[in-house]
């Protein structure tokens, strides 16, 4: 059961050369436009020469009964414990056991040093982190390349292997929308990134190029790869989360450092709240604040004027997230009125309302196919907004014809201890020879 990343990552180190499984069928959550594809047969392997089909999770109870499947993996991120014994109760109802795989059998190894940016839910800030930690071991004078969680939404075969170095291999992989929120900030900064859908090959690729990988973690899954240093970061903006939903507590209790991020949006009593179940949860970790400092590109543009706040889409959807920073921004900046795009949402963006009622009145960068890009468009241009505020990472002016003028938000890491997250990653680099 999976979300096209950790179930295909699954297969690949643990079932593909097992001649004593037989894997029927991946099923697809999370994801429009997954399910009706296979997985194919060069990334299937020998065993598997027709590929493997995937389909809608909704199909999982006949799937057991018509294949004789004994046994279900439960293999996406994000969920609540609620939801993930549902989807038990479902495979077991339908006559299979349900299993998880856990870190020790699915993270593999690589021969240069690895720091490992994970998180206890979608949207605490991984990201900014991982970027400020690429700029401080840089500076150091170290080749650091930046390993993401998979984001195979296209052409598997083809996307089995990625680098990106440059925005035109961007371009060349036709990548989402939701892919360019990822990259693009990291390669604009001079980081190589790599990713693709066979991790054995793509950390060959990067360790072979690189003194040192930063894992830059998706939703709040952990690391495909084993981490001589993982950072977790629990969100001080949704306190009470830090156990709620899976597998960010793994990532929590496995964590040697934990970042209290958003640090300074935040109520100092939910910070301290956040800060206490960290410790209850990991008590061997070391427990540190971040902020996460939120800039208007212009803030006059904005001020005074009706304004479309576009977000981050993963944040807002699965995160859970009602908004997030461009709403903030934009009514730090004196915006008039904020123009709800329900009221202008097109067919393929009424459709993400209709399935995440707990968004408030942004607009997700939601753009996994063309016609999703195409509704972004229409939901802007039929909108009574006379200023785009876009705190999606990814520049939606090259990809978009916004048809208004766009303003972008820019959010950053900063640290809030003395001695704070740098003194931690200088401290491991001395213990790695690297300092």
């Amino acid at each position: 059961m999976g979300a096209a990343g950790r179930d295909f990552h699954n297969f690949n180190v643990v079932y593909r050369d097992d001649p004593g499984s037989e894997v029927v069928a991946f099923t697809a959550a999370q994801i429009p436009g997954i399910a009706g594809r296979r997985y194919p047969p060069e990334l299937a392997g020998p065993l598997y020469p027709d590929g493997i089909p995937i389909v809608e999770e909704a199909e999982l109870p006949r799937l057991v009964r018509e294949t004789g499947a004994n046994r279900v993996v439960f293999a996406y991120s994000d969920v609540s414990h609620l939801d993930v014994m549902h989807r038990a109760s479902v495979a077991l109802a339908a006559g299979a056991d349900f299993a998880l795989l856990g870190p020790e059998r699915t993270m593999l190894r690589v021969a240069v040093p690895v720091i490992a940016v994970c998180a206890t839910r979608t949207g605490c800030g991984k990201s900014q982190v991982t970027r400020w930690l690429a700029a401080r071991l840089r500076a150091r004078g170290l080749r650091v390349g930046v390993v993401r969680h998979p984001m195979p939404y296209g052409d598997l075969a083809r996307q089995a292997v990625q680098r990106f170095a440059r925005f035109e291999d961007l371009d060349a992989a036709a990548c989402t929308i939701e892919e360019r929120e990822e990259y693009e900030p990291h390669i604009a900064r001079g980081t190589t990134v790599y990713a693709g859908v066979d991790y054995a090959r793509v950390l060959a690729l990067a360790a072979g190029e690189q003194d040192l990988l930063l894992w830059d973690g998706g939703n709040n899954d952990f690391p495909f790869v084993r981490p001589d240093l993982l950072v977790t970061l629990a969100d001080a903006l949704r306190p009470g989360q830090e156990a709620t939903h899976h597998p960010g507590e793994t990532v929590l209790r496995m964590a040697d450092i934990v970042v209290v991020a958003k640090a300074n949006a935040a109520p100092e009593a939910d910070v301290r709240r956040v800060a206490e179940a960290v410790r209850t949860l990991n008590p061997r970790a070391a427990v540190l604040r971040g902020a996460s400092v939120v800039r208007l590109d212009d803030p006059a543009a904005v001020r005074g004027r009706r304004v479309l706040v576009v977000e981050d889409g993963p944040t807002l959807t699965h995160g859970g997230m009602p908004h997030g920073a461009g709403y903030a921004a934009a009514r730090a900046a004196g915006a008039a009125e904020i123009v709800d795009p329900r009221a202008s949402a097109a067919p393929e963006i009424a459709a993400v309302f209709a399935a995440w009622p707990h968004l408030g009145p942004v607009l997700p960068a939601m753009g996994y196919d063309a016609a999703q890009r195409r509704g972004l468009e229409e939901t802007i241009a039929r909108s009574a907004a006379e200023v785009v505020v876009s705190a999606t990472p990814a520049d939606l002016a090259r990809l978009l014809r916004p048809a208004r003028p766009l303003v972008r938000v820019r959010y950053e890491f900063e640290e809030m201890d003395e001695p704070g997250l740098g003194a931690a990653v200088d401290a491991f680099l001395a213990r790695k020879g690297l300092g």
